[in-house]
């Protein structure tokens, strides 16, 4: 058989064997340097890889332990899943011995709210100004940006933790998923990662109020399951069911109910404009904005309804309040384009559910409700 010559490809690992020892013998300090260098490389890609892997509750767990105590932070007028999505997130805060204060701007108004709050026994402290959580890491729970107080736009979130579209985000740790139908669900789904379950033991175990309130918040968000929901909650609404307190659930979600809201939807019935398949009803003066999403809701079991609007004013503002069952219909994106060019009128929400705010004295009711059956149809006010 005959050999390749020297200097040839089936000699060059040879070749080069002998070139790096000769190196070696020549200058061994940079060998061991670039030994060193390799394995520090090596390490931190090892640890990159771990966590990047590593379960988003355990990633904020561990952020929330960095610090002695955070104020976790929910929307104006909170709801169950905002109250229950901050209480979650409290209870896993604790697990790393911080402290948290639960936080809110604007009020509690409507029944069902406030049930949940006094059921539960939460301590809420509203905030009216950014000074009051100065020099607090602030977690912003069920929004992406701080709102509704003087100076909120110069909160930093140290995190965000939310189910709705935005562009917001924390200093150390976003989770985002609009694709979800509660934030309930996503913080259920954290304490879950970090090993906790309905009969475990200690810091293992998830307590009956916790459950409860992260059960109720997706409940609502998504109408008893029925609208904008993901796998993951019918998921999550299965782990949680062995640990909820059912009496608690049923006081929270049966409070009696005052005679304005009855009112409200008496009104929103009798007023209502029918230009099928969608609805649009003025309520007129209302003294608790809450009662035109929840007329909002009576008034989408109209047969033959598939999207309606409700609005009613208070303090020279008209809240509007829109839901949705009609795939051609993203209320949110609806809103939106209805009050687009109405000056300091603001909108928006899921394509399920969305809210909204427009002076009075930019827009009449009639040319409102135009505008809103317009948007429905997908055409520009």
């Amino acid at each position: 058989m005959a050999t390749a010559p020297a200097g040839s490809a089936a000699w060059a690992p040879e070749g080069a064997v002998r070139s790096v020892g000769t190196a070696v013998e020549q200058r061994p300090e940079l060998f061991a340097a670039a030994v060193v260098v390799g394995l520090v490389l090596v390490a931190l890609a090892v640890l990159a890889l771990r966590r990047f892997r590593r379960h988003p509750g355990e990633r904020l767990r561990r952020t929330l332990a960095e610090h002695d105590s955070v104020a976790i932070l929910m929307h104006p007028d909170p709801d169950p899943d905002a109250m229950g999505s901050a209480l979650g997130l409290a209870h896993l805060a604790d697990t790393v011995g911080t402290e948290t204060r639960l936080c809110y701007p604007g009020e509690i108004r409507r029944h069902e709210n406030r049930a949940f709050r006094t059921v539960l026994d939460l301590d809420f402290e509203r905030v009216t100004e950014a000074a009051e959580l100065f020099g607090e890491a602030v977690v912003v729970v069920d929004h992406d940006e701080p709102r509704g107080f003087e100076g909120a736009e110069t909160v930093e979130p140290l995190a965000v933790v939310d189910h709705h579209p935005g562009d917001g985000v924390g200093t150390a740790f976003t989770d985002v998923r609009d694709g979800y139908g509660a934030c309930a669900t996503i913080v259920t789904e954290y304490l879950r990662g970090v090993g906790m379950t309905p009969d475990g033991e200690g810091d293992a175990r998830l307590p009956a109020g916790v459950a409860s309130a992260l059960l109720y918040g997706i409940q609502t968000d998504t109408t008893y399951l029925s609208r904008g929901c993901s796998a993951a909650e019918f998921d999550c609404c299965e782990f949680l069911f062995p640990a909820i307190d059912g009496d608690v659930l049923d006081r929270i979600a049966n409070p009696p109910v005052d005679s304005e809201t009855l009112d409200v939807k008496a009104r929103a019935i009798r007023e209502r404009t029918v230009r099928m398949p969608f609805v649009v009803s003025d309520v007129g003066t209302v003294s608790n904005v809450d009662t035109v999403p929840q007329a909002a809701e009576e008034l989408l079991r109209l047969e033959g309804a598939t999207a309606v609007v409700v609005f009613g004013e208070k303090d020279g503002v008209y809240h509007l309040s829109g839901r949705s069952r009609d795939d051609r219909v993203h209320m949110g994106h609806a809103l939106e384009l209805a009050v687009a060019e109405l000056i300091d009128a603001g909108a928006g929400g899921h394509a399920r559910m969305g809210g909204g705010q427009v002076p009075d004295d930019g827009v009449a009711p009639p040319e409102l409700a135009d505008r809103l059956f317009t948007a429905m149809n997908g055409e520009e006010a």
